[in-house]
C-alpha cells in the first residue's frame, strides 16, 4: 500500500472515530451549561481501548473518563476528541496534563475551543510535550453541536432558537385564535426532543392564557427546560399548567411592582418570579445568561417573537411548515410588526435548509446580522 492509501485511510478512520465522539457527547445533551458537549475515544492498533463524554458542570471532563477505561493501554494510543482539550485549572484539572502524563502518542482534535482560556493553548501544551496534534477533524459537525456554547463565549449571552408552527399561508392560528394542532405528532414529537436540547423555553403571557401549554419534553424532569413567562402586567389566569412545578420548573419575569398579590401567588405555588424595570428579550436573556445557561428556545407569539429578534435575542429560525391553508386577513402569523417598509429591510437568513418531518416540513436558517 502507498504512503497516498494509507494517509487516506488513515483519514478515512479518523472521520469515523470523531463522528463517534460526537455520537458520545450528544449522551449529555441538554445538561452540560454552561460547559460544551465534548465526546473522546481513545484508540489503539485500529481499535477503541477508552471512551467517555462530559456530563456537566463540575464533572470530569470527556478526556478523564476514555483515560481511565483505557488505562495503561493508553501509552502510546491516539486520542480522539471533538473539542480542544483544556489547559486550565477550572472545576477540574487540565486535560492536557492528564493526556500527557497517560503517554499517548497523538491527539486528533474536532475543533479549537473558542474560550479565550483554552483558544489553541491545549494544542500547543500537546505539541510542545512531544504529542502529535491533528485538528479539523469533521470540524464543522463539531461547532454544530456547540454552536450555543461558541456564541455564548462569544458574545455573552445564551443561543436564542425562535421556533414556531405554521400553516402554508404564514398563519398559526385562525382568525378565532384557534391552533390546536398545526402540524403533525411526527412534527410536535421533533419539538419535545428539541426542548431537552434547550435550557429554558419562553412564552409571552398571551400564549398562557390562549393555549395554557405545558413546555416540557413529556419525558422525566431532569428533560425539561425552564419555563418561562413573560408578562409585564401577570394578567395571568390562577389556574395553568405552568404553575404546577411537580414536573418541571418555572420562571415569570415581570415589572417592578406589578400585581404584588398574584405574585405572591406564583411563589407560593414554587414559581419564581423576577422583577425588572423594563421587561425586554434583551433584559430577560442577560439574566439567563447569568444563570449559565447556553440555549434559548422562543416559543412564543408574533408580538414577542418581533420583540425577540429585533432585541438580538434570536440567532437561528426553526419553522415548521404544515400543508394547510386557513386563510383569514386578521389571523396571526409567527412575527409580528418589526417596523419594516421595505423589502430591502427584510431579515434574511443563511446556512438555510428544509426537511420533511412527518406529512410537514422543518425550515431552519440564521439570522444574518450586520
Amino acid at each position: 500500500m502507498s504512503e497516498f492509501d494509507r494517509g487516506e485511510n488513515q483519514q478515512k478512520f479518523d472521520r469515523v472515530i470523531m463522528g463517534y465522539c460526537l455520537e458520545l457527547a450528544q449522551q449529555a445533551l441538554g445538561k452540560t451549561a454552561p460547559n460544551p458537549m465534548v465526546g473522546c475515544a481513545i484508540a489503539q492498533n485500529g481499535q477503541i481501548i477508552g471512551t467517555g463524554f462530559h456530563p456537566g458542570a463540575g464533572h470530569p471532563h470527556a478526556e478523564v473518563f476514555a483515560l481511565k477505561e483505557a488505562g495503561e493501554k493508553a501509552k502510546g494510543a491516539t486520542v480522539y476528541v471533538s473539542l480542544e482539550p483544556c489547559n486550565h485549572y477550572g472545576r477540574t484539572p487540565p486535560c492536557t496534563e492528564a493526556l500527557i502524563a497517560a503517554g499517548v502518542a497523538k491527539v486528533v482534535v474536532g475543533m479549537i475551543d473558542p474560550n479565550p482560556l483554552v483558544a489553541g493553548s491545549g494544542i500547543a501544551k500537546l505539541r510542545e510535550a512531544g504529542i502529535q496534534v491533528v485538528v479539523g477533524v469533521l470540524e464543522a459537525e463539531c461547532r454544530q453541536l456547540n454552536e450555543a456554547f461558541i456564541h455564548r463565549i462569544l458574545h455573552q449571552k445564551p443561543f436564542g432558537i425562535l421556533k414556531y408552527a405554521m400553516t402554508l399561508d404564514g398563519k398559526i392560528a385562525t382568525t378565532t385564535g384557534h391552533s390546536a394542532w398545526v402540524t403533525s405528532p411526527v412534527a410536535r414529537s421533533e419539538v419535545h426532543k428539541l426542548r431537552v436540547a434547550c435550557d429554558a423555553v419562553i412564552i409571552g403571557g398571551n400564549t398562557v392564557r390562549r393555549d395554557n401549554p405545558l413546555l416540557t419534553s413529556r419525558g422525566s424532569k431532569v428533560d425539561n427546560p425552564l419555563r418561562v413567562v413573560m408578562s409585564r402586567s401577570l394578567d395571568l389566569p390562577t389556574e395553568a399548567n405552568l404553575w404546577n412545578v411537580d414536573e418541571a420548573n418555572t420562571l415569570v419575569f415581570t415589572e417592578v411592582e406589578s400585581n404584588r398579590e398574584f405574585q405572591q401567588y406564583l411563589r407560593q405555588k414554587g414559581v419564581e418570579v423576577v422583577e425588572v424595570s423594563s421587561l425586554t428579550p434583551a433584559k430577560v436573556m442577560e439574566n439567563l445568561y447569568n444563570r449559565g445557561f447556553l440555549s434559548v428556545l422562543w416559543e412564543c407569539g408574533g408580538t414577542l417573537a418581533a420583540r425577540a429578534i429585533a432585541d438580538g435575542a434570536v440567532q437561528k429560525i426553526l419553522a415548521f411548515i404544515a400543508p394547510k391553508i386557513i386563510g383569514g386577513q386578521t389571523a396571526p402569523s409567527p412575527v409580528g410588526d418589526l417596523g419594516l417598509i421595505k423589502m430591502t429591510e427584510a431579515v434574511e437568513l443563511e446556512n438555510v435548509s428544509i426537511r420533511a418531518v412527518g406529512c410537514d416540513y422543518l425550515f431552519t436558517g440564521y439570522i444574518i446580522f450586520d
